[in-house]
């Protein structure tokens, strides 16, 4: 790899001759590796046996998604929008094999060629310059004089690349300490969920203002004037303050806790209008009165700004049971906000696969007597099982930073406790992400490699399963001065973990999950529904619903399935240090930070249940396999998931979050002795996938799907087919805010 520019690693010049550094970044998480897997979403059978009503229908949610996915450019980096447009620009010019034959002309070798390709389809496959699941900024392989050399080959105009090329370069290539993680605050790293000037006791005022209206977070942002005055955006494509809607009697001057606040919609207001004309075209081939209101109350919402009418649109959406075309849209996860309040846009639009909804269908028709299985008392149960969908989906179109595996919405607390829940697994995401592979999966014993190579895809739509149904659709929230909390408290409820009569301290009215819990509430949920999924996999009954036939005599007394699902996480744990930070002390991702935190619970469980074994590797070099011993597995380890369960459930459940956050940070320490297996799994780590999804569209009247080859080229193919080479709009957005949000 060529060095890159000594000011693009954080060095600052001290005079004449003297640099110092502020410690060079590793370039090997800042940078995509060349042996990246690009893999495709397959969905082409699925979509194939859609009605055109279906089709048309999932054609206008999918063309919603992805207008809605411009926004996660705007929420990365400031940086962001720019390069985007640069390669929309260079990219959409001629196609993708006359540019690289004009590179190589122009002087470019085949690694090089192979590092600008692989930069694009990792920036296209993140929605931005920072990892979706990690949270690290990568910049190219190839020096930028090198990288420049490819823009200019294209045929676009050469004014307007080197123009784009100018703004962003710079950021492109630039490591210092900040700009090298997402994180809130000039010593934890960059968001444009705040204006720059913003640190965490600005989120912490900015949240308690926005409690005190009764104003979700969810599709806001905060910005910090000079003058310590707070303006409060809210995404809507209305701009006018004016109206006689709920949010139009917010969108005025405030003061709180001696501070002036305004509140203001029209955030990212021509990509909200996009969104609402693509919901407005999906209108018209609903099947169903339950789909049409439902479309209607989410459109209403974004163009007004009005949560309360996502959560109206949520709730339709909750009855629309079992439809062929599956889809939700909105600002979803809070996981990329440092505060874990503010949702990152996503829209998803899916067939489902009827066959595999079959098994999830039965997990449903078992779960009431799965729920009485958790370790929890059973007043900290919801006191109806509200049965939701849960179904095996096919993507078609996914508008965000990232594809997860499988999803338990909506995130409204009230809805998911009182109303209901769906539940989707993601099959062909599944199938992209958990394929077997040739080559041996480091840190697997070898006696190990074999079975585990051959059922983690099976062992993981279990967990899944579990996580998803179970896990998240489990547990109770209690509230001060409701009936619920007088109840437990008049029947001398006693506490689970001190033994002593339980007094609360219950949520606060009008508070959430998220506001009480904050930045620690994505990854403690996680690390919850994670505990349930393997608590969970140990039983028959669940293993059956998947069509995994008892196996009286399997070693341990636990089936191959659930020693695989233990052994995938106590792996994830162990691969979870790469994404700890050492010079911050800080995670960069909820999910593996949960995986970590599971890893400690089992080391500490002891009795040589888990063992983190250092030996030589093939090349010679340090090397780590983690052993489970599987004759423990239902017993010592059951248990300790047992313990640690009643845990994170009791502080949830009542709301204790300065217990709770305690207990949770401490399992999250890394100690000298994990530094130094951390220095392992860096050494060893591998790439994450990147998923090329297929593309809907309209030609004449037949509804097509375009799938691309899986390839960097066939990612970049993807993105100059799914939007217009140039977007003036969402380039004027940038410019109005890009002085706030760089750093």
């Amino acid at each position: 790899m060529a060095a890159l520019p000594r000011a693009c690693l954080g060095l600052k010049p001290l005079g004449p001759g003297r640099m110092a550094c502020e410690e060079a970044p590793d370039m090997s998480v800042h940078t995509i590796p060349l042996e990246t897997s690009v893999v495709k979403l397959e969905a082409s059978q699925a979509f194939e046996a859609l009605t055109h009503q279906e089709k048309s229908y999932a054609l206008g949610l999918a063309r919603a998604d992805w207008a809605g996915a411009k926004i996660c450019l705007l929420q990365c980096s400031a940086e962001s929008t720019p390069i985007f447009a640069l390669l929309q620009l260079v990219f959409s010019a001629q196609s993708i094999a006359e540019l690289l034959a004009a590179a190589a002309a122009a002087g470019l070798n085949q690694e090089e060629i192979d590092q600008a390709m692989m930069y694009a389809a990792a920036f296209y496959g993140n929605l931005g310059n920072y990892k979706s699941f990690g949270d690290t900024k990568f910049v190219p392989m190839l020096p930028p004089d090198r990288f420049q050399l490819l823009m200019l080959a294209s045929r676009a105009d050469a004014a307007a690349v080197k123009a784009l090329w100018e703004e962003c370069h710079e950021r492109m290539y630039s490591l210092p300490p900040r700009q090298r993680q997402l994180g809130l605050g000039a010593a934890a790293g960059v968001s444009t969920y705040f204006s720059a000037n913003c640190e965490e006791s600005d989120a912490d005022i900015g949240n308690r203002f926005l409690d005190s209206l009764g104003l979700s977070a969810y599709n806001t942002r905060l910005f910090k004037g000079d003058d310590g005055s707070y303006t409060v955006r809210i995404a809507s494509a209305t701009v006018s303050s004016q109206g006689g809607d709920p949010v139009a009697q917010l969108c005025r001057e405030h003061s709180f806790e001696g501070h002036p606040f305004v509140v203001q919609r029209g955030d990212y207001a021509p990509l909200m209008a996009r969104i609402v004309a693509g919901i407005r075209e999906a209108e018209a081939h609903a099947s169903n009165e339950e789909q049409l209101a439902m479309l209607k109350c989410y459109a209403e919402s974004f163009e007004l700004g009005s949560i309360d009418e996502h959560k109206n649109g949520s709730r339709h959406w909750i009855k629309d049971s079992g439809p062929a075309v599956e889809s939700y849209i909105g600002f979803i996860e809070s996981y990329r906000d440092p505060s874990g309040v503010r949702g990152e846009w996503e829209g998803f639009v899916a067939c489902v696969n009827k066959e595999v909804s079959k098994k999830f269908g039965m997990l449903v028709d078992g779960a009431e007597d799965l729920l009485k299985l958790f370790p929890w008392p059973p007043e900290f149960e919801k006191d109806v099982f509200l049965r939701p969908d849960f179904t095996s989906l096919e993507v078609l179109a996914f508008g965000s930073s990232g594809v997860p595996a499988g999803i338990n919405i909506p995130n409204y607390d009230d809805i998911r406790q009182n109303e209901g829940f769906k539940n989707v697994s993601l099959g062909n995401v599944l199938a992209a992400s958990y394929g077997a592979g040739d080559k041996p999966i480091p840190f697997i014993r070898e006696h190990d490699q074999p079975m585990f190579k051959a059922l983690k895809g099976e062992a993981f739509e279990v967990q899944v399963g579990c996580h998803e149904l179970l896990g998240h659709g489990s547990g109770k929230l209690f509230h001060q001065d409701t009936d619920d909390a007088a109840k437990l408290l008049q029947a001398g409820f006693i506490h689970p973990l001190t033994s002593e009569a339980a007094t609360g301290p219950f949520y606060a009215p009008g508070s959430t999950w998220d506001s009480t819990f904050g930045k620690i509430a994505s990854t403690f949920e996680e690390c919850r529904a994670e505990c349930c999924g393997i608590y969970l996999s140990l039983e028959p009954d669940v293993l059956r619903v998947f069509g995994h036939a008892s196996q009286a005599d399997a070693p341990g007394g636990i089936h191959d399935i659930s020693y695989i699902n233990w052994l995938l996480m106590a792996h994830a744990g162990l691969r979870a240090l790469e994404f700890y930070t050492p010079s911050t002390g800080g995670w960069r991702q909820a999910h593996m930070q949960a995986r970590y935190v599971i890893l400690r619970v089992l080391l500490e469980a002891g009795q040589g249940l888990v063992t983190l074994t250092p030996q030589p590797g093939s090349d010679g070099e340090p090397d780590m396999v983690v052993e489970l011993n599987r004759a423990l597995v239902a017993t010592v380890g059951k248990e300790a998931i047992a313990a640690f369960l009643l845990k994170l459930q009791t502080y949830k459940t009542l709301g204790d979050v300065t217990a709770g956050a305690a207990m949770y940070r401490s399992y999250s320490e890394v100690p000298a002795e994990m530094i130094a297996i951390r220095n392992v799994v860096m050494a060893r780590k591998e790439p994450r996938k990147l998923l090329v999804q297929p593309h809907l569209y309209r030609d004449g009247e037949a509804i097509n799907m375009a799938n691309f080859e899986e390839s960097p080229s066939g990612m970049v193919a993807s993105f100059v087919a799914r939007f217009p080479a140039e977007d003036s709009e969402l380039l004027d957005l940038y410019h109005a805010e890009k002085v706030a949000v760089s750093d």
